[in-house]
């Protein structure tokens, strides 16, 4: 008597069932990720509550590599006929591939993995009720605009969360199962006088944690801060223009510039060139491995999926590629880049250092920025510094809180930024804030030009929760850990 076969039920029946077919078909690989995504987002503005949005979507997506070429679709619909449906329609899409392809794909190898990660949280965010989130920023916009009389007009807070829940199978025979949990809190304000208009906010930066990192007394006592400083910026001198300074500048405002012009230079499938549209390319191109003077020889920058709470941690890429963590920048030099296990194989290195990422199930996996560092000082080195040491050394020169707008030329190389908080720094002292600052320069020149970097104790975990790249675009997150620096001689106000 032939035995059935065993019913398919669950969402690993259905992934074994995917992997089984792309073998059958004779692929060279394949993989399937079935994804279920929940964001629930609260945003307050003024004395109301603006948006409450709470979602949840799910659907999976098969990628196959057939004759060098590759092929994917996806689905929401869950069902046996539905899996192998989407799997035959990828291997069609990769035999429609291959007729235009001229250079077959090859991947580095990695091994099998039969693994769970969760994300470390004492607190689940979706058991908070709704009404405490809401209470919450309400609370914060109304002592906020406490300060009407003195010139807060607006305040807006905000609460996001997000749980990823993906489960990965491969024809390497990897099975994975992964949950992702992410808190990212703040608020703003915005004072008025004298026909202008100035903002101020406070963040806890967006992490991996649950709704511990919320914290609402921490919160609360930012907000007299905050508001003051709205009031004395709108009152504040505007910026010199057309000048060179020294800047000082804050983990706060730092991060964008380090996932600028660090990050996206770096993605090794910009590199080549993969993404050349949306505002892709790189001038951090592989005949300058490991001779680049990226930056000053103090300076590290550090790739690390393993760091507790970062945005981008997590057990495995979109590749079944465990997290790990690699210079990308060792004593000023450029020594490697992000890459996934194409590219890899493109360098000529054995593995890839798991950096492929898909933001949906219906997305296919791309090259992202993991969380990417700047390394604090050597302990007693002489480069390196205290925040308040750099201040006390600084005859004349601008400290810089907060990101505002950028921007960057598509290869990376000659950009510009703003900031939140400006205050003039003289002979050693703040003597007041500024407002309207915005700085200047080209990416080596701007690295090789740091002159004191700042100690493990001022280490801080900043980064972004909306880096998109990618047509159509993907949107990723992550962590850019960093220390304060002083950057010296830097265009402020325009290009003189």
């Amino acid at each position: 008597m032939v035995q059935a076969p065993a019913p398919i039920t669950t969402t690993t029946d259905l992934a074994t069932f995917a992997i089984d077919l792309i073998r059958k078909a004779g692929c060279e690989y394949g993989d399937v990720r079935f994804c279920t995504y929940r964001h629930q987002n609260l945003y307050a503005r003024d004395r109301s509550l603006s948006q409450l949005a709470d979602n949840i979507n799910s659907g999976f997506g098969v990628r196959v590599l057939l004759d060098g070429a590759w092929g994917f679709a996806a689905s929401p619909h869950k069902t046996p006929a539905e899996v192998e449906r989407i799997v035959n329609l990828a291997i069609e899409i990769a035999k429609g591939s291959r007729l235009s392809q001229q250079t077959r794909v090859q991947l580095v190898p990695v091994e099998a993995y039969r693994d769970t990660y969760i994300t470390p949280i004492e607190i689940d965010p979706f058991s908070i009720p709704i009404t405490e989130k809401a209470n919450l920023l309400l609370q914060i916009n109304e002592q906020l605009l406490s300060y009407g009389e003195r010139g807060i007009k607006k305040a807006s807070s905000y609460l996001h969360f997000t749980k990823e829940e993906k489960t990965f199978a491969s024809t390497e025979d990897s099975l994975i199962q992964q949950t992702l949990y992410r808190t990212y809190p703040g608020f703003s304000c915005t004072a008025i006088a004298n026909g202008d208009a100035q903002s101020r906010g406070y963040e806890r930066p967006p992490l991996n944690i649950g709704y511990e990192h919320i914290n609402a007394p921490d919160l609360l006592s930012q907000v007299s801060r905050v508001a003051e400083e709205a009031i004395e910026k709108v009152h504040a001198p505007k910026s010199p223009q057309g000048i060179r300074t020294t800047l000082i500048l804050k983990p706060t405002n730092l991060w964008l510039t380090i996932h600028e012009s660090v990050g996206h230079p770096t993605e090794l499938d910009r590199v080549y060139g993969y993404e050349s549209n949306f505002a892709g390319t790189s001038f951090a191109t592989t005949d300058k491995l490991n001779k680049l003077q990226y930056a000053a020889p103090w300076i590290n920058f550090k790739g690390d999926r393993t760091q507790p709470g970062g945005r981008s941690t997590m057990g495995y890429d979109d590749e079944g590629v465990p997290a790990q963590e690699w210079y990308v920048v060792k004593d000023g030099i450029l020594v490697d880049y992000l890459t996934d296990r194409e590219t890899a194989y493109r360098l000529g290195r054995g593995s890839s250092n798991g950096s492929a990422y898909a933001d949906s199930w219906s997305s296919v996996p791309i090259v992202r920025i993991p969380n990417l560092g700047l390394e604090p000082g050597v302990e007693g080195g002489s480069h390196t510094a205290t925040l308040e040491e750099m201040i006390a050394d600084t005859e004349d020169g601008i400290l810089i809180d907060g990101i505002g707008s950028f921007s960057i030329d598509q290869q990376r190389r000659n950009f510009q930024f703003g900031g939140d908080g400006f205050w003039k720094v003289e002979k050693g002292k703040i003597v007041g804030m500024l407002k309207d600052v915005t700085y200047h320069s080209m990416t080596t020149d701007f690295w090789t030009s740091v002159d004191a970097i700042g100690t493990a104790s001022e280490w801080e975990q900043c980064g972004t929760n909306l880096c998109g790249k990618g047509e159509p675009m993907q949107i990723a997150q992550m962590t850019h850990a960093c220390v304060p620096v002083r950057v010296r001689n830097i265009h402020i106000g325009g290009i003189s």
